[in-house]
C-alpha cells in the first residue's frame, strides 16, 4: 500500500473522530455510503478446544469463535437510514440517554490498510479507545477494534461497512448510545 494512501486513510479516520467528539453528527453521517452496514457483534469468553481448564466429553460443544457471526445477535446493527434517525432523535431533545449529552474522546490507532479486492475499495483495520463522560459522575471506556471497508465515491472516501468489536463482553455502561 502506498504511503499517501495510508496517510489519506489516517486523516479520514482522525477527521471522523473529531466530528464525533465535536457532536457534529450530521457531518459525520456524510462520511458513509448509502448502502452502509454498521454493526457491533456480541462477544463471549470461550475456552479453546485444547483447554485443560475444563473438561467436556462432547467436543462438539466447544465453540471456537469469540465474536458472533453476521447472522447472529449483535449489540448494534445499523444502516445509514437508522443512523440518520438516531442523529435526528438527538436533535429533538427527547433522547433521554443523551440528555445531558455525553462528552466523548475517540483515540484511533494501529491503522492498517489493505486492498479490498477492488480498485475503488480499501479494507482498513484500526484499534480504538472511546472515553465517555456524562452527567456528574458517569464515565465509560470502550476499547476495541474496527474493520472498515472504505470506498471511493465521487473522489471522496466513504465508509461502506464498519464492524466494531469491543474487547469487553459485558458492558458496564448504562446505555450504548454513542457512535464508534
Amino acid at each position: 500500500m502506498k504511503d499517501e494512501t495510508l496517510r489519506e486513510v489516517e486523516q479520514f479516520l482522525y477527521k471522523e473522530a473529531r466530528l464525533l467528539d465535536s457532536r457534529r453528527f450530521s457531518e459525520w453521517l456524510e462520511l458513509f455510503s448509502d448502502d452502509l452496514r454498521y454493526w457491533m457483534p456480541t462477544r463471549s469468553n470461550r475456552y479453546p478446544v485444547n483447554s485443560k481448564a475444563i473438561s467436556i466429553l462432547d467436543a462438539s460443544r466447544y465453540e471456537e469463535e469469540e465474536v458472533s457471526d453476521e447472522d447472529e445477535l449483535a449489540l448494534m446493527e445499523e444502516t445509514k437510514d437508522t443512523l440518520e434517525r438516531r442523529v435526528a432523535r438527538l436533535d429533538t431533545g427527547m433522547a433521554w440517554a443523551e440528555d445531558p449529552p455525553s462528552r466523548t474522546r475517540h483515540i484511533i490507532t494501529n491503522i492498517e490498510v489493505d486492498a479490498a479486492g477492488s480498485a475503488d475499495q480499501l479494507r482498513v483495520y484500526s484499534n480504538f479507545v472511546m472515553y465517555r463522560n456524562r452527567s456528574e459522575t458517569d464515565q465509560d471506556f470502550y476499547v476495541g477494534s474496527r474493520e472498515d471497508v472504505l470506498r471511493r465515491e465521487g473522489g471522496q472516501l466513504r465508509i461502506s461497512s464498519r464492524k466494531i468489536v469491543l474487547d469487553q463482553n459485558v458492558l458496564l455502561a448504562k446505555n450504548l448510545s454513542n457512535f464508534f
